[in-house]
């Protein structure tokens, strides 16, 4: 299973869910399916838009679960 830390990682770097929609030229609709939805699997293009906008790697943003 695959967990998802775009909040996590977001909030470490001081981006609120508008600054990162506004970043990474994102709706915030998806921010917040990001932040907030447990089933929401977003393409590879919107991961890494969300990498390039909060300076880390895709890698970062995802973690590996035994869920």
């Amino acid at each position: 299973m695959v967990r998802l830390k775009v909040k996590e990682v977001a909030e470490q770097k001081g981006f609120s869910m508008g600054r990162l929609s506004r970043a990474s030229d994102l709706d915030r609709n998806t921010i917040k399916k990001l932040y907030e939805d447990r089933r929401y699997y977003p393409t590879i293009g919107t991961l890494h838009r969300v990498a390039q906008a909060l300076g880390v790697k895709i890698a970062d943003l995802i973690e590996e679960t035994d869920d």
